[in-house]
């Protein structure tokens, strides 16, 4: 007896097949199932990268906590973020070394943190630390990334004085090159907590790359004429303009309406740091919250009007209209 024969499906068809129901089933991987969209990669106990959809990555958050020496214990003794250029190697942040070692990134930190009757410097971290717990939320859309992690901050006798909830979201927007929002919410778990400093060594701050120290290319803009930030306060923006290897960069830092008052600006250093510090007392139990938008452009600033445009994006309606 002659049984019909059956054709088979084409290869790619056959590939076809196997694709759908392998997706229907919940097995393909992430990166197959969303090829055009952001992505969060963890290199576990080092750092963790946002991907763009092009695969390279835009923003780095450092997280490692080295003991093995000294040198590695300050290296690694506080947690920020670099932001890397278009080429996806090239920081356009500065990390550990050069001029004022301290310095990071993207970072936040007190030099006059008061608890328990001791004052606690979580700025320069010479013999305190902010130490990475873990990731509380990562996620990553077609339109961008954010990651959220839990980071203990170990004051002068090795024991928390705050603890920290940290989000870094990256976000594509029109006419930049990344959209950084950065928050952060501090909690006194251990008693009273005062942040206290200054403009120079307190606050959350932007470190460029060590080359701007070298350059001293760096140049602001304020958001109106006249502006001195050593005497106004509670300014809604500024942006710097810096030159790492041969390009041209900008960043516009905003100050979100909803951070506490009294603001002092440090913005006028030429090697590139910085952002607003503010005096702010948390009693036990309570917490504070920071947020700021770090809007990163290829090329020199834009004009003023165009910045206040983007800062008009990132303000809640109702403040706009007061």
């Amino acid at each position: 007896m002659r049984y019909p024969s059956l054709s088979m499906p084409e290869p790619s068809m056959h590939r076809t097949m196997i694709f759908c129901s392998l997706f229907l089933l919940g097995f393909v991987p992430a990166s197959a199932q969303a090829a055009d969209a952001f992505q969060v990669k963890d290199k576990t106990g080092k750092y963790a990268d946002v991907l763009t959809p092009d695969g390279k990555p835009i923003l780095r958050y450092m997280y490692e906590c080295d003991t093995s020496d000294d040198a590695k214990t300050f290296d690694t003794a506080k947690v920020f973020a670099h932001v890397l250029s278009d080429d996806g190697k090239t920081t356009l942040t500065k990390g550990a070394g050069g001029k004022f070692p301290h310095h990071r990134g993207i970072f936040i930190g007190w030099n006059k943190l008061k608890q328990g009757g001791k004052s606690h410097d979580l700025w320069h971290v010479r013999n305190t630390v902010q130490k990475h717990r873990e990731f509380e939320e990562t996620e990553a859309t077609d339109k961008g990334a954010r990651l959220t992690a839990l980071i203990d901050w170990i004051g002068v006798d090795g024991t928390p004085v705050l603890e920290e909830k940290r989000t870094y979201q990256v976000t594509s927007q029109d006419n930049a090159y990344s959209v950084i929002d950065f928050t952060s919410t501090l909690t006194a778990t251990q008693g009273d907590v005062e942040l206290n400093g200054d403009p120079e060594h307190a606050g959350v701050q932007f470190r460029p790359s060590q080359q701007v120290a070298e350059n001293k290319s760096a140049a602001y803009t304020f958001h109106k004429e006249g502006i001195d930030p050593k005497q106004d306060r509670d300014l809604p923006w500024v942006a710097e303009s810096f030159q790492v290897g041969d390009d041209w960069w900008s960043v516009q830092h905003m100050n979100h309406p909803s951070n506490p008052k009294g603001a002092r600006w440090s913005a006028y250093r030429d090697y590139g740091r910085f952002g607003p510090f503010t005096v702010v007392t948390i009693a036990n139990g309570e917490s504070v919250t920071f947020r700021y938008r770090f809007r990163v452009t290829k090329g020199k600033s834009q004009d003023r009007e165009q910045l206040q445009a983007s800062f008009d994006q990132y303000r809640p309606k109702q403040s706009r209209d007061q």
